[in-house]
């Protein structure tokens, strides 16, 4: 199968899955400043579950472009991938309703580290069809593998970190964002064409 079909459907998902957390903000009750004030907190949350699927999205377009033809091992890691990201609207919602505390936090990064491994699961099943057809595996590929795998580990030291200080948690899902954010704000060299990832 060409890889285009597969990005054409993972972009339609996609965007469902940022409409859906739109649509879960609501207007406060309260008016003016204070009421406004009572909805930052949910405007924090969203953002950054925003950015984390954004990031996927822009990473799932790069993955298509270095490959043209995938297999089914592909196709169902490919499904995994968008089964647990679609979690994402539920859990960001749940954090909010919880009123942020720690089980809530802890679920949260659970569900954030498990879209991410899914898709570290995605770019492997993608990277096997390099070796298949004798293709040398992209450096910026192997790379971003490496970084991949640290952001699991962040997500994994935010769990622990989440029954004793939530907020801090939060912190580090924001960091995770960030270090794949960052290079696309001109932190690499010119000419080439980095793609961000969590």
């Amino acid at each position: 199968m060409k890889s285009t079909r597969l990005e054409a459907f993972s972009d339609g998902v996609i965007a469902v899955i940022i409409t859906i957390m739109v649509l879960e903000l609501r207007v406060p009750a309260a008016s003016g400043l204070p009421g406004f004030l009572t909805i930052v907190p949910r405007l924090g949350i969203y953002a950054l579950s925003f950015f984390m699927v954004a990031i996927y999205w822009v990473n799932h377009h790069e993955l298509c472009r270095r490959n043209e033809s995938i297999n089914y091992r592909v196709l169902w890691a490919n499904l995994l991938f968008l089964f647990l990201l679609s979690l994402v609207p539920f859990f960001t919602d749940y954090v909010q309703e919880k009123h942020f505390d720690s089980f809530s936090v802890a679920i949260y990064t659970v569900v954030m580290m498990s879209s991410g491994g899914a898709f570290l699961v995605l770019r492997l099943a993608l990277n096997q069809l390099h070796q298949l057809h004798g293709e040398p595996l992209p450096k910026q590929d192997r790379a971003e593998t490496i970084k991949h795998v640290t952001s699991i580990v962040l997500y994994l030291a935010a769990l622990p970190i989440a029954y004793y200080k939530p907020i801090l948690a939060l912190l580090l899902n924001l960091l995770v964002t960030f270090i794949w954010i960052a290079p696309e704000l001109g932190l690499h060299r010119p000419g080439r064409h980095h793609a961000p990832h969590a």
